[in-house]
């Protein structure tokens, strides 16, 4: 039911429906070459990398939605961060609810991961190559994808309906691959313009290419580098080798404390999160994650347990002397980079608390440790008992033609968090337009372009449905 009363699907004759689908369908050409444009700039919004490409990227999507026409305002801002240096560019607009419609919050980000070593590609990574029914590139999936999701989905909107009374806001962030950190300065700047009833979310994963999810769980992370010392300076191997504990040696047996002999993380203090989950053959996570033969998964219990609603950690960079560049010589610093995804129900800063002690605890021969680049997001659980929940599944049921998954998953998107906590009453929902095969954040990302279809076309009719809703939230 709606707010006022009537059907929720009192908006949908078939001649309305086939219209809307109709009108997908048609975009999906034009939806792809935006795609296929906004992907060819190299957005990396981490340090080191040309900010110059961030800017033209935003730019690029204040131009989409700025053509759809449909916008009170559109503009792109930065704002700094807690250490006050300024942030990437944000892209942001809002058209004002008419009629009593509730307002629609619409995020995605247009900033990428690094590209890594263009060896490990299989075509150039900002060139989107076609290969089946995939689109391989960097971003083309996380999360370029989840703007051109929603500029087609309104575009189709509009153009089977005509005009809307529904309120739209859309946040396009520029930094979430590098930890959001202007992200609480942009929210509070703007909370009037993204102020909102429902929020999409459109940077997530679905259960297959033709089944999909809608998350209501994340976990959260912890980052930061870690420093492991134990010489004043580097010296000879030959002559010292024996007696004096270089630095490797020292970093090597501190980082293999943070596991149990079966690989779950043995950190006292982080904790789990007691859920039901559904089960899976291994077979299935051995063919997502690429496990070699003879390579056996890691941890205790369900595999999608340890997945949605456990902790882990991950050693995800080492700076040591290369295997070109190595010489007889004891290391006398070491430094790692270590994240931290933290279960639903803890907090982020208790569970970095945790790590700390447990690292400095066991640091091997007097060891000195230092800690920097500390990142914290807290994890997520959504309520789904909302009816903009019941209208997302109604909408993924109509455009899959399959029963929709409410899932977990392992990854953090901690800004949610900021977002419910600065709009309580808005009812989140997390989509996506990933699958287990998109290799996110790795060489040969890909988008699945059946996928792409079917997350515009749910989107679509989720925007129709909530404009036809009496009374705003």
């Amino acid at each position: 039911m709606t707010l006022d009363g009537s059907p929720a699907s009192a908006w949908s004759t078939p001649e309305t429906e086939e219209a809307l689908r109709s009108s997908v369908q048609g975009g999906m050409p034009r939806a792809i070459a935006e795609l296929s444009e906004l992907v060819r700039i190299p957005s990396v919004s981490w340090d080191g990398f040309d900010p110059g490409a961030v800017r033209a990227s935003a730019d690029r999507t204040a131009a989409l939605l700025t053509d759809l026409g449909v916008f009170d305002e559109v503009l792109v801002d930065r704002a700094p961060g807690p250490d006050g240096a300024l942030g990437q560019p944000a892209v942001l607009a809002r058209r004002a609810p008419r009629n009593g419609r509730p307002t629609v919050l619409l995020y995605a980000h247009h900033d990428v991961q690094p590209p890594g070593e263009d060896t490990a590609w299989s075509s150039p990574p900002f060139e989107p190559t076609l290969r089946g029914d995939r689109l391989y590139a960097r971003g083309v999936a996380d999360d370029k994808a989840g703007v051109i999701a929603h500029v087609a989905a309104i575009r189709a909107v509009v153009e089977a309906l005509g005009e809307l009374d529904l309120g739209i806001a859309v946040f396009i962030e520029g930094e979430e691959e590098f930890g959001s950190r202007s992200f609480g300065a942009l929210l509070e700047r703007h909370r009037a313009l993204l102020a909102a009833d429902v929020i999409v979310v459109a940077d997530s994963d679905n259960w297959s290419t033709t089944t999909p999810s809608l998350t209501v769980g994340l976990r959260g992370n912890a980052t930061f580098t870690l420093t492991v010392s134990t010489l004043a300076h580097a010296s000879h191997s030959g002559m010292l080798g024996g007696a004096v504990p270089d630095a490797m040696l020292a970093a090597i047996r501190l980082l293999a404390t943070l596991h149990d002999a079966d690989g779950s993380v043995a950190v006292e203090g982080l904790t789990s999160h007691e859920q039901p989950v559904p089960s899976i053959p291994e077979q299935r996570l051995r063919d997502e994650a690429g496990l070699l033969d003879g390579v056996t998964p890691i941890g205790r219990g369900e595999l999608l347990h340890r997945i949605w609603a456990q902790p882990a950690i991950t050693v995800t960079g080492i700076d040591a002397p290369s295997v070109q560049n190595a010489s007889n010589t004891l290391s006398p610093s070491v430094r790692v980079k270590i994240s931290v995804r933290i279960a639903p129900g803890q907090r982020a800063a208790d569970a970095f608390a945790a790590v700390e002690r447990h690292l400095r605890a066991h640091a091997p021969f007097g060891a000195h440790l230092a800690f920097d680049a500390i990142d914290l997001g807290e994890p997520f659980l959504v309520d789904a008992r909302g009816w903009a929940v019941d209208e997302a599944l109604a909408a993924m049921r109509d455009a899959w033609g399959e029963e929709p998954v409410q899932a977990g998953v392992g990854g953090s998107i901690p800004f949610i968090a900021q977002l419910a906590e600065v709009f309580p009453e808005a009812q989140v929902l997390v989509t996506g337009v990933e699958d287990p095969h998109t290799r996110a954040h790795s060489p040969d990302e890909s988008l699945h372009l059946g996928v792409l279809h079917r997350a515009i076309l749910t989107e679509a009719l989720l925007l129709a449905r909530l404009d036809a809703r009496g009374g705003a939230a």
